[in-house]
């Protein structure tokens, strides 16, 4: 089912420069095509699909698009564009048969929001700068929420919070980064990157402090608060935590797939080598990929 759909993206990846000009049409057309599927005598894959059981494409799919945003393939990305375009027109559609909302509310939605969300440029307000934007952003979202909560008959709640937005059920790493993030926009930052450094040795010391008292309730607290602090770092300094450690997990995984390459070469297995010549390995290893990396070549 995968590769079928991938065979007809690829076909379209690279449209005409006069079918641009029709973007309407298109997606009118690629609507058909999923409400087509969905409906008797369509196919029996897509028809027994419910929002539940398309979670896990959606989150593929997204992370696929990551990929390909890393690998700076413009064909890749049009066409895991489409893949996740796709996932958006599937739920909607389950939404469609149900009477609950189609794409057309899904559309309208988004742009009344754009539209509402950027007064700076679609109204009076000024905004000169991108923190600005930020700023704003944050208070309008805290005022539609409040105003969604009134309309639906709930008392007014002066608890509501900036970070109430962020979903619980992110993952640990994207939720810690929105929600400094958020905390941030509203004017709740660190001064200087040195501050976070000071904070990054006073959570090492609470760790060291845990770990001698052998009190591991502690010491998974203080591991959270020094992950805690090193995600605030890398927001403050601009850097998406998520993209930052995938980097530092791809270099791992190169150097030590040279490691077991050399120790294969040797006909050695490196569950039967010494600590000291595994740390041979791994210092050989840094140097041959990083010779690599820099030659622009794949170990």
């Amino acid at each position: 089912m995968k590769s079928a759909r991938r065979q007809v993206a690829k076909q379209r990846c690279t449209p005409a420069k006069s079918s641009r000009k029709h973007i309407g049409k298109l997606f009118e057309d690629l609507v058909a095509v999923q409400a087509r599927l969905r409906a008797p005598g369509g196919c029996p894959w897509d028809r027994e699909q419910t929002h539940a059981t398309l979670r896990t494409y959606l989150i593929e799919e997204t992370y696929e698009v990551l990929d390909a945003i890393e690998n700076g393939s413009a064909q890749d990305l049009a066409e895991e564009l489409g893949d996740l375009l796709l996932q958006v027109l599937f739920h909607a559609d389950l939404a469609r048969e149900t009477g609950a909302f189609d794409i057309s509310d899904v559309v309208t939605g988004i742009h009344d929001k754009m539209v509402r969300r950027h007064p700076h440029v679609f109204g009076d307000v000024k905004a000169d700068t991108a923190r600005d934007v930020l700023r704003n952003w944050v208070q309008l979202k805290a005022k539609e929420k409040q105003a969604a909560s009134l309309n639906s008959g709930a008392s007014h709640d002066p608890a509501i919070s900036a970070l109430d937005s962020v979903p619980r059920n992110l993952p640990a790493l994207l939720e810690a980064y929105q929600m400094t993030r958020r905390a941030a926009q509203l004017g709740f930052d660190w001064e200087r990157v040195e501050g976070i450094f000071e904070k990054l040795e006073e959570e090492t010391t609470e760790l060291h402090v845990a770990l001698e008292a052998s009190n591991r309730q502690a010491a998974e607290e203080e591991v959270g608060d020094l992950l805690f602090s090193v995600v605030n770092l890398a927001r403050f300094l601009g850097l998406d935590p998520e993209v930052t450690l995938k980097h530092s997990n791809l270099k791992f995984k190169k150097r030590f797939q040279e490691m077991e390459r050399e120790a294969s070469s040797s006909e050695k297995n490196l569950s039967q080598l010494s600590k000291e010549e595994l740390e041979q390995l791994w210092d050989s290893a840094k140097a041959k990929v990083r010779s690599q990396i820099s030659l622009g070549s794949e170990p």
